[in-house]
């Protein structure tokens, strides 16, 4: 696992040791920022249920102002603030060892806004529905944001249909795939 481009390219990131987590491979990575592109350079970038923080940690290496990482587990946290400081990225990021609800509504009262948000939680859980519905509620996002989903291939989110986002492109690759939704206008909600 790598930095794929931007100020810290190339260098190599640690992964949390153990099953816990699943890093998106560089391959993944790299497909999924060319389609962000236009969008990373000068945003506010929010990495939930991060791991080791590889994607907010390459979306700062290519031009992110700000990014938030957030992760339940002391390892992950403790890997991402190791990546951190490797990467000297740390300047630019906000670190919480908190469950990804909690995060939401510190990030709120802390008057955050972000442009991008990447949601990779641990497959086959079902936090999707309850994290876009915080994501919806808190005020740190609108109708601009860009939120993405990484899910396990075979786990349809069909609830999306239902809830105040739109899905604006998937992209599926061998074993995953990364929804794109932006949040409904009010009248659509």
């Amino acid at each position: 696992m790598r930095v794929i481009a931007g100020k810290a390219r190339r260098l190599p990131l640690k992964a949390v040791s153990g099953l816990d987590t699943r890093p998106t491979i560089d391959k993944i990575k790299e497909t999924l920022f060319n389609i962000l592109a236009p969008f990373v350079p000068g945003s506010c970038f929010l990495d939930l249920y991060c791991g080791s923080g590889g994607i907010g940690i390459e979306a700062l290496s290519r031009g992110a102002v700000k990014c938030a990482f957030v992760d339940n587990s002391a390892r992950a946290i403790a890997c991402v603030k190791e990546n951190l400081a490797f990467t000297r990225l740390g300047e630019d990021a906000v670190v919480l060892q908190k469950n990804a609800l909690s995060a939401i509504n510190e990030l709120r009262l802390r008057k955050y806004h972000f442009d991008i948000v990447y949601i990779d939680p641990p497959y086959f859980q079902n936090l999707e529905e309850e994290t876009l519905e915080a994501l919806a509620a808190s005020g740190i996002i609108d109708e601009e944001t860009i939120v993405i989903i990484e899910a396990d291939r075979h786990n349809g989110l069909d609830f999306i249909e239902n809830s105040a986002f739109e899905i604006t492109r998937l992209k599926e690759y061998k074993t995953n795939r990364h929804y794109f939704l932006k949040l409904r206008s009010e009248d659509d909600r």
